[in-house]
């Protein structure tokens, strides 16, 4: 997760929230947004630069982002497509935890791969607990993402926050940052 990343595209392209989780971050824009005379080419350039300029400054080691442009037509949309990258999110994770458990328990890929092939997500979480992890004590912020947003007013600073909600509360969440 590229929280520096995420945290410039913030500030520098005026987004409300920034969401992060592996290698994607996604940003909501107010209604009112007018940076570049909001020509798409511009913002998906721009954004995919910054974003790749951040991460191989913090990492080190050049990196390339790409950057896409989704549009909604109201509040709940924006609930909606946020909620989707996050359940999107937390069925990666889990997916690669336990196909890098069985990676580190010998298996090859295709093995790995093969073993989680069509389990469900009581099948996954048995296959990490009989290999000595509770996928709920891994941190909430490598399942569900990290969200970013404003808060205060005149001096405001960046909310970092490792521990989003889900489902229902991660919506209200959600909204009321769109809503500002």
């Amino acid at each position: 997760m590229d929280v520096d990343g995420a945290e410039a595209l913030l500030a520098e392209m005026g987004a409300r929230y920034a969401y992060t989780v592996s290698d994607e971050i996604s940003l909501l824009f107010d209604p009112g947004f007018d940076l570049f005379g909001r020509a798409v080419e511009k913002l998906v350039s721009v954004s995919a630069g910054m974003a790749s300029a951040v991460f191989t400054r913090e990492a080190g080691r050049a990196a390339h982002f790409d950057s896409r442009i989704w549009l909604g037509a109201g509040v709940g949309d924006v609930a909606d497509y946020f909620s989707w990258r996050q359940a999107d999110a937390a069925r990666s994770a889990l997916n690669g935890w336990c196909y890098w458990t069985l990676r580190t328990a010998g298996r090859s890929r295709r093995e790995a791969s093969a073993a989680i092939e069509g389990a469900g997500t009581a099948e996954k979480n048995e296959l990490l607990f009989r290999h000595g992890i509770n996928y709920n004590d891994v941190p909430a912020w490598q399942r569900r993402g990290i969200g970013l947003w404003w808060e205060g007013t005149g001096r405001r600073r960046v909310v970092v926050e490792r521990e989003l909600p889900m489902k229902d509360a991660y919506r209200e969440l959600v909204t009321r940052v769109a809503a500002g």
